[in-house]
């Protein structure tokens, strides 16, 4: 009989120590990146989609992926009226070409506008599953700086602004581009 309950006492020992495995939930909200939109230059309140617009972050080869259910080559571009771009966690600057009409055969077609987001970083705890996350601050001063790569045609975005300087959600515009 003691050793039935010193084998139940063990047993409940070395089970309350046990704990579930932890996995942070799909739908936790971790380190959010930055939504830009595109409107319309002659109808500021309408929504644009771009026409081949391809996004590639300095350092980087092929470009941020903007379409995870294309193939090869067709999933860093879009078509469409919004990209979600990420921030870099461990620096305070990031910079992105933003290449429209990208693959066109005509080069002359092809217009590459730079833009360079500055912004401050803070890491909040999510779970223990999770981790931490890091929240941008867009800086209030000078949040970005807009530059074409070739003199020749211009920029084409015609101008930006920013809808909102804190990026917490992935759901929250944050800036507006005109084109």
């Amino acid at each position: 009989m003691k050793k039935i309950i010193a084998f139940l006492l063990i047993l409940g020992f070395a089970s309350s120590s046990c704990e579930p495995d932890d996995i942070c939930d799909p739908n936790t909200p971790t380190t959010p990146r930055m939504l830009i939109q595109f409107f319309d230059i002659s109808n500021p309140s309408l929504k644009k989609n771009v026409t081949n617009l391809k996004v590639i972050g300095e350092g980087m080869t092929d470009g941020v992926v903007l379409t995870p259910t294309g193939i090869d080559e067709a999933k860093y571009v879009t078509n469409e009226n919004n990209v979600l771009l990420p921030l870099k966690t461990d620096a305070d600057v990031v910079k992105y070409k933003f290449i429209l009409n990208y693959g066109n055969k005509n080069p002359l077609l092809v217009n590459e506008d730079n833009l360079e987001f500055k912004y401050t970083r803070e890491n909040a705890y999510v779970s223990r599953a999770c981790g931490f996350k890091t929240i941008f601050n867009l800086d209030l001063n000078n949040p970005f700086t807009l530059t074409d790569s070739s003199t020749s045609d211009g920029k084409w975005i015609q101008y930006a602004i920013v809808a909102q300087n804190n990026i917490t959600y992935e759901n929250e515009t944050i800036i507006k581009i005109f084109f």
